[in-house]
Formats: structure tokens, C-alpha cells, sequence
């Protein structure tokens, strides 16, 4: 099983206690990792003032930045665990945050989600989506925290693809969330949606009830052998092992809502040559989460 042993948490600009930061506490305690806790803070105000008067501007600077750190510093006293803080004097934009997640180079990213409606996310692409996309960490998006140390998993596997059904990138998922729910004592449920098969080279799963009836026959009994392959691999109770039928970004997400589970696992497929392109289904559940997001990097 993978070990975490540095967990990064990045936390808003304004000096809030966020579900993020009980998440990011709860799982640096049940694993033993290292956290270390970030804010990106500029004051526009201060910078311009710097254009008349750089020392004043400095010491200005320099207070209200040490004023950060003692809240940070506060909320990290009540981690129970090894928490370092920093507070960088910088835009959060996305170009900035990733190149200090990718320095950092933690095993775990964690922050708040960011819902972005679909139309701006059209003209630019918010830090939640380069995260998604250009992070070389697995990423944790918290959207509540009703249990900050999770109680009940769920992890999503992806069986279309037919060249890569026990190993890959279902296994990387497989991994990092037995060793998570084995850490927290959380029950883990395994879920993959069967009837759709990705053929040929397309980066697009379909329906395999478009295929001729002898190959939909040995998709399915391919897809159904590996599930429970993988199942047993695991440890995972025969109760907790569900293979639904349908869309999958539509069953996941409604499975996951209905059943109240606190962390939702899956994998995010990059497509060579696409520059917007996640995965259509690691996309989609993005857009629309029905509980936390852990994405896992391939």
C-alpha cells in the first residue's frame, strides 16, 4: 500500500477555518504524514503604497504578514501532529499555486473546492481545474467535512478500457484508498459501472450494447471477472462491491449522493495531445460532486 508522508494543505487568502483544514488535520494524524499548511496573500493596497514609500511599505508588509502566520500557526497548535506553516507573499493565481504544489512535491494535495459555473470556466481555467489537470500530487478536494476523519469511502475503477483491467491506474486508485480508509478505520465500497468499453483508439468510452452480441457478451464477462479480481486483491467485503449499469459521471455521482459517503476516489485520465481534456468521467463528477474528490494521478 502507498504511505503518505507529506500531505500539503492550501487554504484561502482570507484568515478562515475551512472544512479543509479539519480534513487535512484528521488525515495527517490517522496516517503519521507530515502536514504543511500554505496561504498565498497580496494586498494590492500595500504594493502600490511601495511605489512611494518602500520602506514603510515593507514594514507594513511584513506586519500584516506576521499576523497571518500567528493565526496559521494557531489553527496548526490544534493539529495534534508535525504541521508547518507559510504564508507567501503572492497573487493565489493558478500559475503561482501549481509551481509551489510541484516544488513542494507533497504526496497529497488538499483544499476547499471552488465551484466555478461552466460558462467562466470557458474564458479561464480556475486553480481547482489546473490542479485537476497539471498537479503531480494526488488531489483532495473537500467540499464538506462532516466527518473530518472519514468514515465511509468509495472508490471508482474504471474497467473500459480492456488492455488495462487489473493494473494501472485502477490499482494506483485501488491503492491509495485501501491505505486511506485502513488508516481511518473507514469502511471502503468498490464501484465500476459495466455495459460501456472504450474501442479502437478512442479516447471515448460506449455503450457495449452498440457492439455485435458475441463481443458484448465477452466484454462484459472480461469486465465483470477483473472487478471481482480487484475486489478480492483488496480485502473488500463482497457487500461493499458494487457493479452498476449505466452512464457512468451520472451513476457515480448518484450512487455516491444517496449512500452519504465522505470521500469519493477515482482516477483522472490525461489524453496525449489534449490540452482541456481530463477524462470525461474524473471531468464531469468534477463538475458536480456529490461528496469530497480524491483524484488520484496516474
Amino acid at each position: 500500500m502507498q504511505k503518505l508522508k507529506r500531505i500539503l494543505l492550501i487554504v484561502p487568502t482570507e484568515m478562515t477555518r475551512t472544512p479543509a483544514f479539519d480534513r487535512a488535520q484528521a488525515l495527517a494524524c490517522a496516517t503519521g504524514a507530515l502536514l504543511h499548511i500554505v496561504a498565498f496573500d497580496y494586498v494590492e493596497a500595500l504594493a502600490v503604497a511601495g511605489l512611494f514609500d518602500h520602506d514603510a511599505m515593507t514594514r507594513a508588509r511584513e506586519g500584516y504578514l506576521q499576523t497571518h502566520r500567528h493565526w496559521l500557526e494557531q489553527q496548526a497548535r490544534l493539529a495534534g501532529t508535525q504541521v508547518t506553516c507559510e504564508v507567501v507573499w503572492a497573487k493565489a493565481n493558478p500559475g503561482h499555486v501549481l509551481d509551489y504544489v510541484n516544488d513542494f512535491h507533497a504526496d497529497l494535495v488538499i483544499k476547499d473546492t471552488h465551484h466555478v459555473p461552466a460558462l467562466e470556466r470557458a474564458f479561464h481555467q480556475p486553480l481547482d481545474w489546473r490542479l485537476l489537470r497539471d498537479c503531480q500530487a494526488h488531489l483532495h478536494l473537500v467540499t464538506e467535512a462532516r466527518n473530518p476523519k472519514p468514515l465511509k469511502v468509495l472508490v471508482a475503477i474504471d474497467l473500459s478500457h480492456l488492455e488495462e483491467l487489473t493494473q494501472g491506474v485502477n490499482e494506483q486508485v485501488l491503492d491509495l484508498a485501501s491505505t486511506l480508509a485502513a488508516s481511518c478505520g473507514a469502511r471502503l465500497s468498490l464501484l465500476s459501472i459495466s455495459n460501456w468499453s472504450v474501442v479502437h483508439d478512442t479516447s471515448r468510452s460506449v455503450p457495449t450494447l452498440s457492439l455485435k452480441d458475441s463481443l458484448r457478451d465477452a466484454v462484459n464477462d472480461a469486465q465483470e471477472e477483473a472487478f471481482e479480481l480487484l475486489a478480492s486483491r483488496y480485502g473488500i467485503d463482497e457487500n461493499r462491491r458494487h457493479l452498476l449499469t449505466g452512464i457512468p459521471h451520472a451513476v457515480i455521482e448518484q450512487f455516491a449522493r444517496q449512500n452519504e459517503f465522505d470521500i469519493l476516489v477515482l482516477g483522472a485520465t490525461h489524453v496525449r495531445g489534449g490540452d482541456l481534456f481530463i477524462g470525461s468521467t474524473a471531468e464531469r463528477v468534477f463538475n458536480h460532486p456529490p461528496c469530497s474528490l480524491l483524484i488520484v494521478q496516474p
